[in-house]
């Protein structure tokens, strides 16, 4: 009976898994459709959206604190420029590079975070991410420093489509590469591993007496979200085909953190509203007043935090819930 019951919930969760990558395809067709203009700016979505995927992972499911995000897609951006930069200009081999490096920065991340909790947790991973930031900046022979890394020319996706001016093929190779991912994603937060950082999050020291690892499972976490932080900028190097020190910035870690605040923590789908919104106000209203917008952001955040702590996707929960008459 104890095994029926999850095979039970995990089919029932297979309609709804399906109609959720369903909606975020149909978000993109939608996009592509209504602002076949603003490719580009669309696949800056996707990919600032796999970033704060990888940081749910760690804040949402294993209640991590973290402002060093962004050296991780740094990372992953700045290993697939230099790929591509000598040679390897497969797409697909660019973004699995990007991975790979995400993945290591992650585990090196992983390895300093968890010697500390609560607020000196934090701190290192601000020191982290300005480490990286600095050499990044210094090793300009290799980055390109502060004029950034050019020269990035990726070669046509599967060798039949060519990443034009328009950016067509970076826009529907990032979507398809967000669906790929957050179907994984899916299935890791509610798989046993999945269950057991959650676990973690809420009490590790019952978890530690069962006999399992904390720091260990943290780790493959940590190693799992800067994978994924990790092809969000190899994404974003080959869409632009540049990458600058603001791909390991302070600020985009910041800005990260605040996306996920308001769309909800420990909800894949939250991480995805909070960056859509987010983005989308900072692109209209900067456009019209460039030195203000933050202002109103501020203004929203707060709104969020006061009276929706568990983010707009939280709210949209509780209204569909109270809709089909549950508690």
């Amino acid at each position: 009976m104890s095994e029926t019951r999850p095979l039970a919930a995990s089919g029932r969760r297979w309609p709804r898994d399906v109609i959720g990558l369903a909606a975020i395809a149909l978000a993109g067709g939608a996009g592509y459709v209504l602002f076949p203009d603003s490719l580009a700016f669309l696949t800056r979505i996707i990919s600032i959206a796999l970033l704060v995927l990888s940081l749910d992972l760690l804040i949402g499911y294993c209640g991590i604190a973290t402002l060093g995000q962004s050296a991780l897609y740094g990372a992953g951006a700045y290993a697939a420029g230099i790929a591509a930069v000598n040679g390897l200009t497969d797409p697909v081999a660019l973004i699995a590079v990007g991975a790979l490096a995400g993945g290591v920065a992650g585990l090196l991340m992983g390895a300093v975070l968890l010697r500390a909790h609560g607020l000196p947790q934090l701190v290192l991973s601000i020191a982290f991410v300005q480490l990286f930031h600095e050499m990044a900046n210094k090793a300009a022979s290799i980055t390109g420093g502060s004029d950034g890394l050019y020269g990035i020319a990726p070669g046509p996706l599967f060798g039949l489509f060519a990443f034009d001016l328009y950016g067509k093929t970076a826009f529907f190779a990032g979507l398809g590469l967000l669906l790929l991912v957050f179907a994984a994603l899916s299935f890791v937060v509610r798989s046993p591993f999945g269950m057991t950082c959650r676990g973690i999050k809420e009490d590790p020291l019952r978890i530690r007496a069962m006999g399992i690892g904390v720091r260990p499972t943290l780790i493959k976490m940590f190693a799992l979200s800067g994978a994924v932080a990790g092809m969000g900028g190899a994404l974003g190097a080959i869409a632009t085909q540049v990458v600058g020190l603001d791909s390991v910035s302070f600020e985009l870690s910041a800005n990260a953190l605040v996306m996920l605040v308001l769309g909800g923590f420990g909800s894949l789908y939250g991480a995805l509203i909070g960056t859509v919104i987010f983005l989308g106000v900072e692109h209209e209203v900067s456009a019209i007043n460039p030195f203000h917008w933050m202002t109103l952001v501020g203004v929203m955040l707060i709104a969020v935090v006061l009276f929706a702590p568990r983010g707009l996707y939280g709210v949209m929960t509780d209204a569909v819930a109270r809709w089909r008459g549950r508690p």
